[in-house]
Formats: C-alpha cells, structure tokens, sequence
C-alpha cells in the first residue's frame, strides 16, 4: 500500500470510528479539511480523497465554497455489503420512478406494521421509544441552517433508523440499497415546492406523529400515515403519480 492511500485510509478510518462510537452522528458537521490535515497528520488531498470515499457510501454530504452550508454533513452510520451491492446496481442502471416510490410502499408500512406491533405486544405498550434512533435524527432535522438537501438526507436516515428497528436486516439493507435512488426522487421534488419553509415544517410535522403512532403500538394508523407522507410529497412535487402496484400491494397487505 502507497503512503498516500495509508494516509487518506487514515483519515477513513478515523471518522468511520467516530460515527460507530457515537462521537459523530447524522446533522454533525465534520471539521474543516484543513483542521482535519492538522489532526491526523495528514495532507489535505488525502483529506479530500476519505471525504469523496465517504460521499459515494452516502455518509456524508459536502458544499463548497465557504459560510454555514460549507464542508461535510453527516447523514448516515456505516452498513455492509448488500446495501452497498444494491447502492452500485441503482447507479449503474437506475430504477424507475414508480418502482421506487412502490418499493418505498411496500418496505415501510410493513416496518412501522412491524415496530408498532412488537410495541403493542410489549407489557408496557404506548411507553416505548422503539423510534429513539429515529428521534435523534428527527432532532437533527430541527436545525435552523440545514439546506433542503441536507434536511433530506436526513430525511432518508430517518426512515432508514425506522427500517433498522424492525429487526429485519434484509429490508434494512434493501432500504439503505435504494437510499441514492429515493433521495435522488426527493430532491428533484424539492426543486418544485415553491415554499420549502412550510414543507419542511409539515414533513417534520408528519414524522413525528408518524413515530408517535409506532410508540403507541398503533399499526393501523402508522400503516396510514407513511403511506400518506410518502405519496404526499411525491404528489406535492409535482411528481407522476404512484403506480398501480403500489395501490393494489398497500390495498392487498391491509385486508389480510
């Protein structure tokens, strides 16, 4: 191994470790490449290059140039290899709009089905914080300096902290997979809401009634609300409609 790699690997592993120990979390903002290189002993090139490396895993988000939007946002935690599988399939073909906002569909409301029904399951149902990941990431996303894509892509933590806390591992890989595609759809919508302001308060407004429903243990009701946070904004957008198949999928999981 060169001395470059060695070095910008350092810097990787560096700020992997940090975001696996809790010492960085999704709305963290990472020091500037300059007080990186100074930190690790590094060149900033070699800063630059873990930074791109951590961008393309979707765990951080960059801005250029200078002020409160510029440098590296943390958006995600580390996860393994199907999701990154998945991660190079969406970008080397792409998948349909309709497909993906059906398979959103589908993977969510059998998760909050899930999360709310271990809840209702529990002694002391309606006390839980099964959603306390979620929560933290929703905190983050109260943050007055975030840039619509930035609140985004902790908009996709968010669901994907949902998806984790199901237990199944297989969707949330699947969810974490397609989190380039969903937040490539999203932010294309963003580009049409003429009031960003507002959405982003309603869109807050919708998560946390949608996780106060799943700490209630209420299935029913959190089958609703995801459906319609994920349809609304697609309709808010201006985006095509939802396919058929995620109607008649939706349709067919709640009558049996």
């Amino acid at each position: 191994m060169s001395e470059a790699t060695r070095a910008w690997r350092t810097v990787l592993e560096k700020i992997e470790a940090d975001l696996l120990d809790g010492r960085l979390g999704p709305g963290d903002r990472l020091p500037s490449e300059r007080d990186l290189s100074a930190a690790l002993g590094v060149g900033r090139s070699s800063v630059r290059e873990a930074l791109r490396v951590l961008e393309v895993m979707g765990l951080i988000r960059t801005g250029t140039g200078s002020g409160p939007h510029a440098g590296a946002i943390i958006t995600a935690t580390p996860r393994g290899g199907l999701s990154a599988v998945l991660r190079l399939q969406v970008a080397a073909h792409g998948f349909p709009l309709d497909d993906v906002v059906a398979t959103r569909l589908v993977l969510e409301t059998a998760v909050v089905d899930a999360v709310a029904a271990a809840v209702a399951a529990t002694p002391h149902a309606g006390t839980s914080r099964a959603t306390s990941d979620a929560r933290v990431v929703l905190d983050a996303m109260e943050r007055d300096d975030l840039t619509p894509g930035e609140f985004l892509a902790l908009d996709a933590q968010l669901h994907l902290a949902l998806a984790e806390a199901s237990g199944n591992q297989v969707i949330a890989a699947t969810m974490m997979g397609l989190r380039t595609a969903i937040e490539s759809y999203v932010r294309a919508g963003a580009e049409r809401i003429p009031d960003w302001d507002a959405t982003s308060a309603r869109l807050r407004a919708e998560h946390r009634a949608l996780l106060d429903a799943v700490d209630a243990g209420d299935a029913a009701l959190a089958r609703a609300l995801v459906h319609a946070h994920i349809t609304g904004y697609y309709a808010e957008a201006g985006l095509a409609r939802p396919s058929s198949r995620a109607t008649s999928t939706r349709t067919s999981r709640e009558t049996n």
